[in-house]
């Protein structure tokens, strides 16, 4: 394995805090300059009509000019003082802000070129470039993190970690803000029930699981609002979306559980294999995947990943109709930009879970609804996890 993509102990990188915050910098100048020039390469290696297409091709000439200032900067000397610090957090902060968009504008290009590669191309390409892409971010602003937090004894907040993180104060976060967007949509939207270890915390990235929790409670919503609409003509009619917690009874199994149930009309068993492919999607295409899949529709909402509208690039929405069309984009920081309509909440979703070592499985029974079962690590024992 070659030193740009050698994995690395997440412990390593969450050791770090403010009293320590000159052995972060060192750690972070080690670091990103081989991962980001690693980006570089794969994106290089693309096929030529691939690489030329501009959503892809701004994409690499955005990786390369951060690999450039990352690399200059580390030429310049080490970081042995807080003002020196003070720069580089800087620098990292117009680096994360310059690739806010990064996965939307590949989104945008791999559905433009989808022709020519195949989607298990294209699905492996992805996963490794959001892969690496998260790991860069979460180097990145736990360094920024840490450089701005004044106390180094805060056990509760360790740079980007809630050591307390509550997943029920999560939920209703989330499902307040999917319901807000629900109800100004269509006038309607589920309620959601909480029931299991509602008391439980754990340490996570919170922003992970906030963008984890809100794509499934958007597809839970939607696919409840338009099945039972479609169903009964009634908006009392729509059942409450169920969402139960459960911690880990052993600290050998060091997890957080959490099964999102809905009575959304469930997936298609001819749609269920293709839910997590970032080729598929029927946001405004009734079932049609990218160029590809027929357009039979009967997958459902939930199937579909059917958030409306098209992908927003460079802030560009002015084309996201329909329900949750802008919800990546209200505020939620996990950088992914807005992905509406292209079918990559899922794909993402699962993403972020396996990332720290979880999973994410859906269930469906088709004709009533979906349990989606997540399982995410408790950081504070993922000695193991390697990133």
């Amino acid at each position: 394995m070659s030193p740009s993509s050698r994995l690395i102990p997440l412990a390593s990188l969450l050791a770090y805090n403010s009293a320590t915050v000159l052995d972060s910098a060192s750690f972070v100048l080690s670091q990103l300059p081989q991962r980001l020039s690693s980006r570089v390469r794969a994106f290089e290696s693309l096929p030529f009509i691939v690489g030329t297409n501009p959503f892809i091709s701004r994409t690499l000439d955005s990786f390369r000019q951060s690999r450039d200032t990352i690399a200059h900067f580390a030429d310049d000397g080490p970081v042995n003082n807080l003002e020196r610090n003070a720069s580089l957090a800087r620098t990292l902060e117009q680096l994360v802000h310059a690739h806010a968009h990064d996965v939307p504008t590949l989104a945008k290009g791999f559905h433009q070129c989808a022709k020519y590669m195949t989607p298990e191309e294209i699905t492996a390409f992805l996963d490794n470039a959001i892969r690496s892409r998260i790991v860069v971010r979460l180097i990145a602003e736990q360094h920024i993190a840490i450089s701005n937090t004044p106390d180094p004894l805060d056990d509760d907040i360790v740079g980007v970690v809630n050591n307390r993180c509550s997943p029920a104060e999560m939920v209703k976060t989330c499902a307040s803000f999917v319901a807000e967007m629900c109800d100004a949509t269509v006038g309607a939207s589920p309620d959601c029930v909480l029931d299991g270890d509602v008391n439980a915390t754990f340490a996570y990235v919170q922003v992970h699981m906030e963008y984890i929790l809100t794509e499934l409670l958007k597809n839970a919503y939607r696919a409840s609002v338009e099945h039972h609409l479609r169903k009964d003509g009634r908006m009392s009619a729509i059942p409450p979306v169920v969402i139960t917690i459960s911690a880990s009874p052993s600290p050998a199994r060091p997890y957080m559980s959490l099964r999102i149930r809905d009575q959304g009309g469930g997936v298609s068993p001819t749609d269920i294999s293709r839910i997590f492919s970032y080729a598929y999607s029927t946001a405004g295409r009734s079932g049609t995947a990218a160029g590809s899949l027929d357009d039979d529709g009967g997958g459902g909402p939930y199937a579909a990943q059917h958030i409306g509208g098209v992908a927003s690039v460079d802030g560009d929405d002015s084309g996201a109709g329909g329900l949750f069309g802008d919800i990546t984009s209200k505020g939620l920081q996990v950088g992914v930009g807005t992905l509406a309509g292209l079918g990559y909440g899922l794909p993402l979703a699962r993403l972020y879970c396996n990332f720290f070592g979880g999973s994410l499985e859906l269930k469906s029974l088709h004709g009533h609804g979906t349990d989606v079962f997540v399982k995410l690590r408790n950081l504070r024992d993922a000695g193991d996890v390697m990133v």
